[in-house]
């Protein structure tokens, strides 16, 4: 197919997709305890940006209002326009976000030794069919090592949600899963471009269809390191679901926070996973750490309504388990340049949570496999100096205020921080 016809085909779904988003928008994910429901005032439901965020931005999935079908949370840059690699010489883009050098540079990782043999498995809904070559693209673009056949280093696997190759799912049409795809293997490859990534597509966005994903990536694949950019509103059965799918000791599992602002989705409120928020991360030439980080408004974060407070949590101001954990670069505005010939034509800036969750995912896989019998969401706790502490901003209004504001110490937006290296995500 030409170059021609595959942007113009990424246009048509550009703008169905767009079209399917509109008339869904307008209902949030759920906020806050049934106790604290009266106190907490989340101001962001059913955005799809956040306040201070551009206005120019589209989610690249309509929003879920379902809690039994998860929506991919990838935010799309629309003033950007979308460009092939042959624009830049299929050389790096300029414009179009944080690479991988930059990222690494921002948190501090040892990405170009550590991750060898090392396999992380992205959760997503339905194929994505030009997955494997635009990974291709992207790692040349920015000079990754290409795909070691012999190793699978930088080689992308895709599966279907039982674990096997074969049959995939159908192709993700005008859905957007496509763009959530090309951002999630992106980002492994820039934190840890010296890992093995499997594509886990499961046949649709339920929450069956993607909880059976992850129970595959570890129980069929043994894959140590899941990250799953995606979620949906908090529903009663949440915990059996936690017992189903993602309660898996030894293997760090890592979910999005949500990109509505203040409030809380599933599965990032599992007690069982590093729930992953978002920041804004600008360049600081003046600070000795080069860069700066504060929250990003558009970050889901606060108390869950169903799930039982992990040990590892101490903050008093919510009974339940709180989010977040952790958090890293998620603002649309301050985005990261991804690939993309299915859904786009080419180059172009995304933003949202499903940033930070595959970038915490990844460098797990840089920290090494996890503890046998252990929970990587607690590392973090016990290893609050190695992370960046985000102390201002907020992604809405509640009480208390460090469950939506930026603190020094703990606060829901960030949890502990952003990486610094990778000694918090060690056991």
């Amino acid at each position: 197919m030409s170059r021609l016809s595959t942007r113009s085909r990424g246009a048509r779904r550009v703008l169905l997709a767009t079209a399917a988003a509109l008339a869904l928008a307008g209902t949030s994910v759920v906020a806050a305890t049934a106790a604290q429901a009266a106190s907490a005032q989340a101001t962001s439901a059913g955005r799809v940006a956040s306040r201070g965020a551009s206005t120019n931005v589209r989610r690249a999935c309509a929003p879920s209002t379902n809690s039994t079908v998860m929506s991919c949370l990838a935010l799309v840059r629309t003033d950007i326009p979308q460009r092939s690699a042959a624009s830049f010489g299929f050389a790096s883009p300029t414009g179009y976000g944080f690479g991988p050098a930059q990222l690494q540079s921002a948190y501090n990782l040892p990405s170009s030794t550590a991750g060898v043999g090392e396999s992380v498995a992205v959760v997503d809904a339905y194929d994505d069919p030009t997955a494997v070559s635009d990974l291709a693209v992207y790692r040349s673009a920015w000079g990754l090592p290409p795909c070691d056949t012999a190793t699978g280093a930088g080689c992308v696997t895709k599966v279907n949600q039982n674990g096997e190759s074969s049959p995939l799912p159908k192709p993700s049409g005008t859905t957007g899963w496509a763009t959530e795809e090309s951002l999630d293997v992106d980002m492994v490859s820039a934190i840890c471009p010296n890992c093995h990534i499997y594509l886990v597509e499961a046949g649709g966005p339920g929450h069956v269809h993607l909880g059976t994903a992850v129970d595959s990536a570890v129980k069929v694949l043994h894959v140590k390191f899941v990250s799953n950019s995606y979620g949906s509103p908090q529903k009663p059965a949440d915990p059996t679901d936690d017992t189903d799918y993602y309660d898996h000791p030894g293997v760090a599992i890592v979910a999005a926070a949500g990109d509505s602002g203040y409030g809380t989705g599933y599965p990032a409120a599992s007690r069982y996973v590093t729930s992953a928020g978002g920041t804004s991360l600008t360049k600081a030439t003046a600070t000795a750490r080069g860069w700066t980080e504060t929250v990003w408004s558009g970050t889901g974060a606060g108390c869950s309504e169903y799930e039982a407070k992990p040990s590892w949590q101490t903050d008093t101001g919510c009974t339940l388990r709180t989010d977040n954990d952790v958090a890293a670069d998620a603002n649309p505005d301050t985005g990261v340049a991804v690939y993309d010939t299915y859904d786009a034509g080419g180059w172009l800036e995304l933003g949202g949570t499903s940033v930070s969750s595959p970038i915490i995912a990844s460098v797990y896989a840089l920290a090494g496999k996890p503890t046998k019998g252990t929970y990587p969401s607690s590392y973090p706790y016990a290893h609050t100096s190695d992370l960046y502490d985000v102390t201002s901003g907020s992604d809405g209004t509640c009480t208390p205020a460090y469950l939506c504001t930026g603190k020094v110490g703990y606060d829901g937006p960030t949890g502990w921080g952003t990486p610094d290296g990778t000694g918090a995500f060690t056991g």
